[in-house]
């Protein structure tokens, strides 16, 4: 990592009751959140967007998952994706979707319940294309109404943020888990020959 972890004697009292209630809801001070406590507000304003992402908002949790997979493709951000593929596969996110999004062959990704394909197709278009057509949002719209889409940006928002985060303070990559894209070293995109 490319900052400091900071340890509880280095933290400040604010610091510290952040990472309390941080470990409380999510087992441990881990991943981006050891980068967002060296700013508290941050890491405060982090945390609950986070978990309204992650465990509150409107969307069933395998969307959810879905979403934090494909913005941590976006971003390429090996340590959201290894942290969260088992979860989307149990969740109900079929495991050749998951391949096709690692490997980037978006063209290959589908779901046999329309729900889910609006949705992926929704969020693909929001984070490839920087738009959504037309027809793409109102089949969203017709699945998951204004408050899933607006969920459903309110997530791909945050994941995005996470991915930043990662890449940019280098947050260690588990070296128990297997690299999960081909185009991707460490912190580095692999040349292509």
């Amino acid at each position: 990592m490319r900052l400091p972890v900071l340890t509880e004697e280095e933290m400040t009292e604010r610091q510290r009751e952040l990472a309390a209630r941080i470990a409380g809801r999510r087992g441990a001070v881990r991943g981006p959140f050891r980068v967002w406590l060296h700013s508290p507000e941050m890491a405060e304003r982090a945390d609950s967007l986070g978990a309204f992402a992650r465990f509150d908002c409107s969307l069933p949790k395998r969307l959810r998952e879905l979403a934090l997979l494909l913005a941590a493709r976006h971003w390429d951000a090996q340590y959201s994706w290894n942290a969260h593929v088992h979860q989307a596969v149990e969740a109900g996110v079929p495991e050749p979707a998951v391949r096709a999004i690692a490997e980037r062959r978006y063209a290959d990704v589908a779901f046999d319940d329309p729900a889910d394909q609006a949705f992926f197709q929704f969020a693909h278009e929001v984070l490839d294309d920087h738009f959504v057509t037309d027809a793409t949002f109102a089949a969203a719209l017709g699945h998951f109404g204004p408050q899933g889409l607006v969920d459903t940006i309110g997530a791909l928002g945050n994941f995005t943020m996470l991915g930043m985060c990662l890449n940019t303070f280098q947050v260690d990559l588990q070296a128990d888990k297997e690299p999960p894209f081909p185009d991707i070293h460490g912190y580095g995109r692999v040349a292509r020959s």
